[in-house]
């Protein structure tokens, strides 16, 4: 899978893990040059509470386009610190 911002690969995986529709990205597998630490959290009642990345690609940026449980609950283990996407992100094969 890839996901695409700008019409640039910012992540791609063999390895992404689908949870509500979403794809989880593992981390080593994000291009961490187009990713920027957020202040942005918000919290899910079953995986804990998410932190974000503001996504930079030629100057422009895409605030708090992505996610991760940087410390995921006991039932989202097997996501944690893998980056899903939204805001415009394309994700696909």
């Amino acid at each position: 899978m890839k996901a695409i911002w700008k019409g640039t690969v910012i992540a791609e995986s063999s390895e992404t893990k689908i949870v509500e529709n979403n794809y989880y990205f593992p981390p080593e597998d994000i291009k961490d040059k187009f990713f920027k630490p957020s202040e942005f959290t918000t919290r899910c009642p079953w995986k804990g509470k998410a932190s974000y990345y503001d996504i930079e690609v030629d100057g422009e940026k895409n605030e708090d386009a992505a996610w991760f449980y940087p410390e995921a609950s006991h039932a989202a283990k097997p996501i944690e610190n893998y980056v899903a996407f939204w805001k415009g992100v394309q994700v696909t094969e």
